[in-house]
Formats: C-alpha cells, structure tokens, sequence
C-alpha cells in the first residue's frame, strides 16, 4: 500500500508542475474536450491542481473546462451518430459499459434532458452518454443545453471552493494526503453507487 501512495504523491507532484506551464489553460481544454467522448480521466484532476495553484484564476480555469467538455460532448454525440459503428462501439468495449449503455437508452426514452444533465454533474462516464445521445439520435439541442448546464455547474463548483479556500486547505491537503485520498476514493465509489441507484 506505501508504495501505492508514494505513486500518487509522485503523480501529484507531476500534475502540480504541469499546472505551473503557461500552456496549462490549453491542456486543460484539451483534457475537458477528449474526456467528454473517449478519455478516461476527468479534467477535475488539473482543474484542481489548477484552482490550487492559482486560486484567484479559478473560476478562469473553470470557464476554460467547462467550453471544452460542451465541445467535447458536441464530439462525442457526432461519433455516436456518424460514427458508432468504428468509433462509439469501440470506446464503449473498451471501458466495458455495454450494460450501463443501454441502460442509457432507457434513460433517454423517458427523459433524455434529465439524464445528460445528472451526468453531466456527477461521477458517471460523461463520454457514455454523448456517444449514446447520438446513437439513439436524441435531440443535438437537449444534448446541448443539459451540457451547458450541468458541466459548468460541477465545474464552477470545484472552482468556487478553491477560490475561496484553496490556499488555506493546500498545506493540510499535502500533510494528509494518504488519508485524503483514501476518503476520496470511498466517495466516489459511494458516488458511482448511490448515482447508479437513482437512476
């Protein structure tokens, strides 16, 4: 296990540097665009060391995240309904969220508006619900406005609290990283869980 967490602090310490780069906002658009249709971490991984670095550019960076995860999603519904067969089903394989995808559609056939945006917000895979919006062809606009809306609700409120108090919590967050990361864990899994019970 210590190794493990010498891997995170490791990866911490990397995700820190490159949040100090110039090119940093760049990344971070690219990272919220590929994230919304096929890559697997989220872009709140660099929006926070971001948003810790330079709190007072905070709610800058969630902007920055928040246009390109919309586009991203944009994208995502594009490979969806042009391109399911080589792209979409690819990506779904390889995450192996066959099941969660057609319960998707389900979703979408009784309110397709709700469920992009609870998505949107929460922990669940955002690029399944892109993908599927455009294979199950539902409305570009609905996909549009539910991201509009739920992206930068997450996103301005990860800012919100590391503007606020993101130089204050830093040095606690590098003394009790370990148990930090223990209890985000159990969150999130908490998270996936209870998202996955209401819908």
């Amino acid at each position: 296990m210590k190794w493990v967490f010498g891997w995170l602090r490791r990866l911490k310490e990397q995700v820190e540097a490159y949040a100090s780069k110039p090119w940093a906002g760049w990344a971070l658009f690219v990272v919220a665009f590929i994230e919304s249709s096929f890559f697997p971490i989220p872009p709140d991984v660099l929006l926070i060391a971001l948003a810790l670095l330079i709190p007072k550019q905070s709610f800058r960076y969630a902007l920055i995240c928040s246009v390109g995860s919309v586009l991203g999603g944009m994208f995502g519904y594009l490979v969806g309904l042009e391109f399911y067969e080589f792209l979409g089903r690819p990506i779904i394989e390889f995450y192996g969220v066959q099941g969660q995808y057609l319960h998707v559609q389900r979703l979408y056939s009784e309110n397709a508006f709700a469920a992009i945006a609870i998505a949107g917000f929460t922990p669940i895979p955002y690029k399944v619900f892109t993908i599927a919006a455009g294979a199950f062809q539902v409305s570009f606009t609905t996909l549009v406005v539910a991201s509009a809306i739920s992206r930068p609700a997450r996103f301005f409120l990860v800012a919100g609290l590391f503007y606020w108090f993101g130089p204050r919590v830093k040095p606690l967050i590098d003394r009790y990283f370990e148990g930090l990361t223990i209890a985000f864990v159990v969150l999130l899994i908490t998270g996936f869980v209870v998202v996955k019970w209401l819908l």
